[in-house]
C-alpha cells in the first residue's frame, strides 16, 4: 500500500503539468455541463446531481475522516444524503467488526443533516421511505436563516467529527453566508466541500435563468472567505487528482 500511495501521489503531481490532460478535462466539463451530464446518475435508487468523480471524492473523504455528522445544504432528490448515509452505515459496520461487537445500525449515532429551503413533498416521502432514512434528519428553511443556523449549531454540538457540504443557492452572497455559518462547525482535519465553484470557470451566460455566473458564484465566495480565515486551506491535490470536478478550489480542509 505504501508503494501504491507513492505512485498515486506521483501521478497526481504529474497531472499539474499535463496541459493536454487538463485541457481535455476542461473541454469535457464545458460540453458535459451543457448536456446536463450530472443529472443522469443515482445512488441506491435516488437521483444524485453530481459527477461520478465527485461521488468518488466524497467516498474517499468520508472514509478517511470517519465523521459522525455530515451537514449538507441543498437536498433536491436526496441522492447526496443517501450517499453520505450509506457511507456512515459502512463505517458503523466496520467499527463493529473491528471491535468484535454485534452490528446494530439502529443505535448508530452517526447522522446526515440535510437543509433545503423547499423540500418537495414527493422527495421527502421517498427519502423517508429509503432504508437509509434512520440516519437522515432534514430541516426545511433557508440555510442562512438565523433560526436554521441556530438549530444546526445546537445539533452539531453533540458530535465529535463534523463535515460540511455546501450545494444550495450558488450566488456569492449566499455561499459566503453559508461559509460563515457552517465552516466553523467543521472539526480539525475534516472538510468543508463547496460544490459548483466551476461556475467561475464557465462561459458567461451558461446559466441564463440563474442569478449566478462568473464573478458571482461559490468560488468567489470561497476566495473571499479565505481572505480572513486561515483555519482552512484549499486541497489542490484533490482537484488535480479528479481533473473532472464541479468543485475546483472547493475542497477546503480545516487545518487549525
Amino acid at each position: 500500500m505504501s508503494d501504491f500511495k507513492t505512485e498515486v501521489a506521483a501521478r497526481i503531481d504529474a497531472n499539474k503539468a499535463n496541459k493536454g490532460l487538463k485541457a481535455a478535462a476542461s473541454n469535457f466539463l464545458d460540453v458535459s455541463i451543457q448536456a446536463q451530464y450530472s443529472y443522469n446518475f443515482s445512488w441506491l435508487g435516488r437521483p444524485i446531481i453530481q459527477y461520478p468523480q465527485d461521488m468518488v471524492a466524497m467516498q474517499e473523504l468520508i472514509w478517511a475522516i470517519r465523521p459522525d455528522l455530515i451537514i449538507e445544504t441543498g437536498i433536491a432528490h436526496g441522492g447526496s444524503l443517501i450517499l453520505s448515509a450509506s457511507m456512515l452505515a459502512m463505517l458503523d459496520v466496520c467499527d463493529a467488526i473491528e471491535k468484535g461487537e454485534v452490528i446494530s445500525p439502529a443505535i448508530s449515532k452517526r447522522k446526515v443533516l440535510g437543509l433545503d429551503i423547499d423540500i418537495r413533498t414527493h422527495n421527502r416521502a421517498a427519502i423517508e421511505a429509503h432504508p437509509m432514512s434512520s440516519r437522515i434528519q432534514m430541516i426545511e428553511g433557508s440555510s442562512i436563516a438565523p433560526d436554521v443556523v441556530s438549530q444546526v449549531a445546537d445539533i452539531s454540538s453533540s458530535y465529535k467529527k463534523v463535515m460540511v457540504c455546501l450545494d444550495s443557492n450558488h450566488t456569492h452572497e449566499h455561499v459566503l453566508e453559508e461559509l460563515k455559518a457552517y465552516a466553523p462547525l467543521v472539526t480539525k482535519d475534516s472538510y468543508c466541500v463547496v460544490f459548483d465553484t466551476i461556475v467561475e470557470d464557465l462561459p458567461a451566460g451558461m446559466y441564463p435563468d440563474r442569478p449566478w455566473g462568473p464573478g458571482d458564484n461559490p468560488k468567489t465566495a470561497v476566495w473571499e472567505y479565505l481572505k480572513s480565515n486561515k483555519d482552512f486551506e484549499i486541497d489542490l491535490d484533490m482537484e488535480h487528482k479528479l481533473l473532472i470536478t464541479v468543485a475546483p478550489n472547493g475542497f477546503l480542509k480545516k487545518i487549525a
